[in-house]
């Protein structure tokens, strides 16, 4: 799902790929080589890392050659390089070479912004690459996974994935491309239970959702199996965070159709039917309970506190006791 701008040509002289996706990172060259190789089979690339570019080092292989050949040099975290390696560089930004396409990976943010605004300002292609912290940053990306093979997944398919890889992109990636090869047909959530039944258990989600449902020992076996199978401990507050904050949105909004809803409050109309059925049991007390706990227990497994499998557990009990506050009156 990486982003590009300006000019969308792969042999653009100079492409400038900013982010910190690995995997987006990855596809941006890729992308570049397959286009040079497409032109040209005999392409030569170089794929340097900061303490391969040395001053003078790419003045050397952009020369002229004898046999006029097309060559990929790729410069990793360029935001490393030393200070005359960054001359180097934005003295060749000013004049490339003809047959070659230098691709600079940039973290982004502060350091080696020089070099950022000067390949910017000389006309890079550029294709944004960020981080995928966000659920919904990766269920867009398994939608489109899915999409680049042409390939239909239900909503619902596309979440389980989500839920039960994690944060990997690659994983996801990776994930998308075995069910398109597996499976025939729409693919959907009782696909992916059957691929990834284990690990959708022991996912954040799986915990988080049983919590808001008010099922406190089913969170609380989940919880445990996902800590045991090495789920992050953040992982899983932020998913209690998602979860009781989804409830407390939906319980002060107006009422309406799901379609109507989903635009109100930023969520896809099947999760608004999904938390309008975990919100039966809720009051707002009880969404304000849950979240402070919810707050501590993340203070906790952030290094505010001795244990962080206590942390979780308690938000868990307390979580699930406040689905079921309308109940006790």
């Amino acid at each position: 799902m990486a982003r590009k701008t300006a000019d969308n040509d792969p042999l653009a002289p100079v492409t400038l790929a900013v982010g910190q996706e690995d995997l987006l990172l990855d596809r941006a060259v890729q992308e570049v080589v397959a286009a040079a190789r497409a032109a040209d089979a005999d392409t030569d690339v170089r794929d340097l890392t900061p303490d391969q570019l040395q001053p003078g080092t790419l003045a050397e292989l952009t020369s002229p050659s004898l046999f006029a050949e097309r060559k990929v040099v790729v410069v990793r975290n360029a935001q490393d390089l030393s200070a005359d390696t960054v001359k180097d560089v934005k003295a060749y930004l000013g004049a490339p070479a003809e047959e070659i396409t230098l691709v600079l990976l940039h973290a982004g943010g502060a350091k080696g912004k020089g070099l950022l605004d000067a390949a910017r300002k000389a006309g890079a292609r550029e294709v944004a690459c960020p981080k995928m912290t966000k659920p919904a940053d990766r269920l867009a990306f398994v939608r489109s996974e899915f999409r680049g093979l042409g390939r239909s997944a239900t909503p619902e398919a596309c979440q389980a994935l989500v839920d039960a890889i994690g944060s990997d992109l690659r994983e996801l990636a990776s994930a998308v491309t075995q069910l398109v090869a597996d499976v025939e047909g729409t693919i959907d959530e009782a696909v992916v239970g059957r691929y990834y039944t284990g690990r959708a258990e022991a996912s954040s989600f799986t915990v988080a959702d049983r919590a808001v449902e008010g099922r406190t020992a089913e969170a609380l076996e989940a919880l445990r199996w996902s800590l045991a199978t090495g789920v992050a401990p953040v992982l899983i507050t932020s998913a209690l965070a998602q979860g009781v904050r989804a409830i407390g949105k939906l319980s002060s909004a107006r009422g309406g159709r799901p379609a109507d809803l989903a635009r109100e409050l930023g969520m896809p109309p099947w999760k608004i039917d999904r938390v309008r059925q975990q919100m039966r049991g809720w009051t707002p007390d009880g969404v304000a309970a849950a979240l402070r706990a919810v707050a501590e227990a993340d203070a906790g497994v952030k290094g505010g506190g001795d244990d962080p499998e206590y942390a979780l557990e308690k938000a868990v009990v307390i979580v699930a006791r406040a689905a079921r506050s309308r109940g006790r009156g």
